[in-house]
C-alpha cells in the first residue's frame, strides 16, 4: 500500500475545516446524515474524529499495515462505529459509505495541492484511495461480524420465546411447540423444560406438537431425546397434537414410538395428566 506524503498530510491539516464541510455535504446529499437514528451533532463528531485519526495514523504509522499499533486507535474507532450502526439497524452500505464519501473531498484537495506535479498527484490519489479502501473494508468486516452477533442473539431470544414452558396444574407442565424442530431448538427445549421440572417438582410434562407442521425421522428423534431426558429426571411425558397426517407419516416412516403416550389434542393430554395425578374433572353440580 502506498503511503501519504508529508505534503499531503500537511495539506489535510491546513484544510481541515473545508474538508469536513465538503465531507458533510456529501453525506447530506446521500441522505446518510439525515437519518433520525443519528443526530447531526454525533455525525459531526464522528467525521471530525475520523479525519483526525487518519492524519495521526498516516503521520506516525505505516499506511501499508493497518494492523500495526499506530493504527489501533483508528481501528477501535471504526469497530465502535460499525457496532453502533449494526445495533441501530443500518446496513453495511450505509456504514461503508461513511468512509468512502471522504474520497471526493480529499481528491479535490489533492488536485489543487499537486496541480504542478502530475506524477505526485497520481501517486497520492492512489495512496488515499488505497488507505480509505482498506479502512472501509475493515469497517465492513467489523459490521458484518457485529450484525451476525446481533442476529445470533435475536435467534436465541426467539428460540426462548417460542418454547415457553407453562404450568397447567400442580405437577403438570406443558410445552407448546410451534415451527420446525432442529438440533439447536431441541437443545433449548430440553434445557428449558428440565429446568422447570426441577424448579416446580412436576411429575408430568406435556409436549404439544399441534403447531409443528411436519414430523420426519429427524423431528421424531429430537422428540425421543426430549422424552428420554424428561424420564431421566423422574417425570412422565405425554405428546399431544398428533394429527391424522402426522400419525400417517410416523407409520410410513416406520418410527418406533412405543412406550410414549400420545394424544390427539392438548385437552385430552391434560385430562390424562390430571387423572394420573389423582384429580377428576367434571361439570359443577
Amino acid at each position: 500500500m502506498s503511503e501519504l506524503s508529508q505534503r499531503t498530510i500537511d495539506a489535510i491539516r491546513r484544510n481541515e475545516a473545508p474538508l469536513l464541510a465538503s465531507w458533510s455535504a456529501n453525506l447530506e446529499h446521500s441522505g446518510a446524515s439525515r437519518d433520525m437514528r443519528i443526530s447531526h451533532a454525533e455525525f459531526d463528531a464522528q467525521t471530525r474524529e475520523f479525519l483526525r485519526l487518519v492524519v495521526v495514523g498516516s503521520s506516525t504509522g505505516d499506511a501499508a499495515s493497518l494492523a500495526s499499533n499506530e493504527w489501533s486507535e483508528t481501528r477501535a474507532f471504526l469497530e465502535k462505529l460499525s457496532r453502533s450502526r449494526a445495533q441501530l439497524g443500518f446496513d453495511s452500505q450505509h456504514t461503508a459509505s461513511f468512509i468512502f464519501s471522504l474520497k471526493r473531498p480529499l481528491f479535490e484537495l489533492l488536485q489543487k495541492e499537486y496541480a504542478d506535479n502530475a506524477e505526485a498527484l497520481a501517486a497520492q490519489l492512489w495512496a488515499v484511495s488505497e488507505l480509505l479502501d482498506a479502512l472501509g473494508m475493515h469497517t465492513i468486516r467489523t459490521f458484518q461480524k457485529s450484525r451476525e452477533e446481533v442476529i445470533a442473539r435475536q435467534q436465541e431470544e426467539l428460540l426462548e420465546l417460542s418454547t415457553p414452558v407453562v404450568k397447567l396444574w400442580d405437577g403438570v407442565l406443558a410445552l407448546p411447540m410451534i415451527g420446525t424442530l432442529d438440533s439447536q431448538r431441541t437443545q433449548v427445549v430440553m434445557e428449558s423444560l428440565l429446568q422447570r421440572i426441577v424448579e416446580t417438582g412436576s411429575e408430568i410434562a406435556i409436549i404439544d406438537i399441534t403447531g409443528v407442521p411436519t414430523v420426519d425421522t429427524l423431528v421424531a428423534q429430537h422428540l425421543l431425546k426430549t422424552v428420554t431426558a424428561i424420564r431421566l429426571m423422574g417425570a412422565d411425558a405425554i405428546i399431544s397434537g398428533v394429527r391424522p397426517q402426522i400419525a400417517q407419516t410416523i407409520v410410513h416412516l416406520g418410527l418406533d414410538l412405543q412406550g410414549i403416550v400420545t394424544k390427539a389434542n392438548l385437552a385430552d393430554a391434560l385430562a390424562l395428566a390430571l387423572k394420573r395425578s389423582g384429580y377428576a374433572v367434571g361439570k359443577a353440580g
